[in-house]
């Protein structure tokens, strides 16, 4: 059973500021559900954080533990991140875009396809709907998270 969920928001920040923020690993666990640690366990083949770096997360999912490793697919800021699974329960792939509105503000969309094989796979329909409601609190969080940042 195959999950591909997508969601937007439109965040009344400059597009640079939401992406800087959201495109930082070491912020997951502020506005990401169920991620309780993230770590740069890879740096990209350039140093640092890019193309070929990995940020492995702790998670909790449907009351479970899921350890899972995300490697950098793509990455062109402000615009895209692009991850893909390379450790984990299930593989799936995660995209970030940012696109900067008229007027200063950000559309902010996140997209996570997967496939809800093995044990995941009993979860079914549940789990699509699972993964959409914790994609549109993840975006209510990032704009709160970047607006507190900016004293706003």
């Amino acid at each position: 059973m195959g999950i591909d969920e997508s969601v937007e928001r439109v965040i009344p920040l400059p597009c640079e500021q939401v992406a800087a923020y959201a495109m930082d690993w070491r912020h997951d666990a502020e506005w990401t559900q169920g991620i309780r640690t993230a770590q740069l366990t890879r740096q990209a083949d350039a140093g640092g954080f890019g193309v070929g770096a990995e940020v492995t997360r702790t998670a909790y999912f449907l009351s479970k533990r899921i350890d899972y490793v995300l490697r950098v697919a793509a990455f062109q800021p402000p615009r895209l991140l692009d991850m893909v699974s390379v450790a984990g329960p299930l593989p799936m792939h995660v995209t970030y875009t940012f696109d900067a509105l008229p007027g200063g503000g950000t559309l902010a969309r996140i997209r996570v396809r997967g496939d809800a094989s093995g044990l995941y796979r009993l979860a079914g329909p549940m789990m699509g709907r699972k993964v959409r409601s914790s994609l549109v609190k993840d975006l209510q969080d990032l704009e709160r998270q970047v607006s507190r940042r900016a004293g706003g």
